[in-house]
């Protein structure tokens, strides 16, 4: 069966986008769409490049845990690699992989993280403990280990000047 000229591009443009970095099944089939390539001649292209190996969600998601698994929580990168159109499935099965490697103190990154905008003792207006305490579950960490590691550290909050709360 003949290549088409279409598919040939599609196959190029493909190989040129994995030169530059690796990408998902997914993000490399949304890029050959927005570059308007044809839904058979995407599909032809990426056949091309899983024959070689050089496009493999599984070894993205290992890879994407393994450089990010000091940095950042579980849910996190689980969630990351979900928007990025890794199958669940797939990212829980690499997580294991990378544990068998290495294991995340979740903890340290949370003392991490907070020891990067308070020292040790600090005392923090209500406001500036609600912003903090969102950024945190919002990267993921557990409401237990937040206020956990906020009382290791000993930073407290107030509401008024005469008042310390936590």
């Amino acid at each position: 069966m003949a290549v088409t000229e279409e598919k040939k591009n599609a196959r190029r443009k493909a190989m040129r986008l994995l030169e530059h970095m690796d990408r998902t099944e997914r993000g490399l089939s949304e890029r050959l769409h927005q570059a308007g390539f044809s839904s058979e001649a995407v599909e032809d292209a990426m056949q091309y490049v899983r024959s070689y190996g050089y496009i493999n969600d599984e070894r993205y998601a290992f890879q994407y845990i393994s450089y990010r698994i000091h940095d950042k929580s579980q849910k996190k990168i689980l969630d990351e690699l979900r928007h990025k159109g890794i199958d669940r499935n797939v990212a829980l099965e690499a997580w294991e992989r990378v544990l068998e490697i290495e294991e995340p103190d979740e903890r340290a990154i949370l003392r991490k993280l907070i020891q990067k905008k308070y020292e040790s003792g600090a005392r923090i207006s209500e406001k500036e403990m609600r912003r903090l305490y969102g950024q945190l579950a919002r990267r993921g960490f557990k409401a237990g280990d937040i206020v956990s590691v906020l009382e290791e550290l000993d930073i407290v909050f107030f509401k008024d000047e005469n008042d310390c709360i936590f």
